[in-house]
């Protein structure tokens, strides 16, 4: 067991580093990341995300305390204290027009959870995990001044870019009551920075004055999600759950910074130190509008053999607004189903056979609705994705104490090449390690 804890201790400081470090840290490289507060993050453990992404309906996994954030009320059914961690990495394909214009990879922290029983029916939870990922940077380039006509023989260049994110540190209860109703709830702080700017060039006239804005916000607030779980026993070892859980239309506060300035280029063409600044605003304080977020979950379990389920997100993101200001956001929705098969989890001269296998499918119609850069109009940007993972469990010393690690591998596109616009492929990987030890409480001995 000692060589376990160390492994535990070692890899828990490794999150921890990059826990400190990850405001600073760039986790995505998606041009779709520019709208809204970025890419939001699942804010699932690897063992959820491998199985396509169900949460709702899902508590305990094979056996294993699992902390799933996204249903508070799942913590009634945690009786180990309950320790998960983990890393992110990913990789994105960038084409337009049929041809691979970038790509580019990411490394960041992915979680950090804790979970405690108080009772023998209920449980605390406290954590820190991602909220939204934005990065990126890219060009748009029209002919003759944009103009169209065969006079003007000058390009323009158009350039977007974009760092930083939200995370999310929640604590939360959850308590199951009357055996098959489980209810609970979180309280989170968002809290980040997001930097954005956008500049207008035209590098064939030297001397012309060129503009840039540049917009920074940070950002910190509460917000709250709730949930509820129903099981019914169809046998003592097979139960049907099913689930809810939602997250409030909370607001949070953002304090920004605004400014509007010109430059020049030299010969090279590097921008040299602005010229002047048309608008400088500083310490604008002012309130964003989260959306109402309504999850609806199913799941079947048979103890120690197979997990399958799905899951129905509805996000009223057409709400969201800053400063007042909806942001052109649709509603989305998302569908996920998977689910896990164990061969035999008591199995012991063979290994293969007591592993987690994965597999999961994710459909998600976002909340983007892109300007066509042909032809005009918007186009709906559409998100699909294929996951597999395994939970791979290391031998306990002791009753009442098991490790394991989870690994998630999630593959998909997002958008499209028609209309001029962008198509991603991207493969994002997770693992985390899971504890399950029976702490705080006093040994008897007869």
């Amino acid at each position: 067991m000692i060589k376990y804890i160390k492994f535990f201790i070692i890899f828990l400081l490794a999150v921890t580093a990059l826990g400190a470090s990850a405001q600073s840290t760039q986790t995505t490289s998606s041009p779709y990341s520019r709208y809204g507060l970025g890419d939001l993050s699942p804010g699932l453990l690897p063992q959820n995300m491998a199985m396509g992404g169900i949460s709702t309906a899902v508590n305990q996994i094979n056996g294993y305390n699992s902390i799933n954030p996204l249903n508070p009320a799942s913590y009634g059914k945690i009786n180990l204290t309950t320790i998960d961690a983990g890393l992110y990495g990913n990789t994105v394909g960038l084409k337009q027009n049929g041809q691979t214009s970038a790509r580019d990879g990411n490394f960041g922290i992915n979680h950090i959870a804790f979970a405690i029983p108080t009772s023998h029916a209920s449980a605390i939870s406290f954590g820190l995990m991602p909220y939204t990922q934005l990065g990126y940077n890219y060009r748009q380039t029209k002919a003759n001044f944009g103009t169209g006509s065969s006079v003007d023989t000058n390009v323009v260049n158009y350039l977007y870019q974009g760092e930083g994110g939200l995370s999310k540190a929640h604590i939360g209860w959850g308590v199951t009551l009357f055996k098959h109703l489980s209810i609970g709830a979180n309280v989170s702080y968002l809290f980040g920075e997001i930097k954005q700017s956008q500049a207008t060039e035209i590098p064939g006239l030297i001397g012309t004055l060129n503009s840039r804005i540049e917009n920074n916000n940070s950002i910190g607030g509460l917000s709250y999600d709730y949930g509820m779980q129903y099981s019914i026993d169809l046998a003592p070892d097979r139960h049907l759950t099913f689930g809810y859980s939602g997250s409030a239309n909370s607001k949070l506060n953002t304090q920004s910074t605004y400014i509007v300035s010109q430059y020049v280029l030299d010969a090279n063409g590097v921008a040299n130190t602005a010229v002047d600044s048309i608008i400088n605003q500083q310490g604008v304080k002012a309130k964003i509008q989260l959306p109402q977020i309504n999850r609806f979950g199913v799941s079947y379990q048979y103890d120690g053999k197979f997990l399958v389920g799905a899951d129905y997100t509805m996000g009223n993101w057409s709400n969201f607004s800053i400063a007042g200001v909806k942001q052109g956001l649709n509603d989305n929705k998302i569908f996920n189903i998977g689910g896990q098969y164990t061969p035999n989890v008591n199995a012991i001269g063979n290994y293969w056979a007591t592993i987690d296998y994965r597999a999961g499918f994710i459909h998600n119609q976002t909340y983007l609705n892109v300007n066509n850069v042909a032809g005009g109009g918007t186009t709906n940007i559409v998100s699909n994705a294929v996951t597999l993972g395994l939970g791979l469990p290391l031998r306990p010393y002791y009753r009442n104490t098991f490790y394991k690690v989870n690994v998630s591998a999630e593959i998909g596109q997002r958008g499209k090449l028609s209309n001029g616009l962008i198509k991603e492929n991207f493969v994002n990987i997770r693992i985390g390690f899971t504890l399950n030890d029976r702490w705080f409480q006093k040994l008897k001995f007869d």
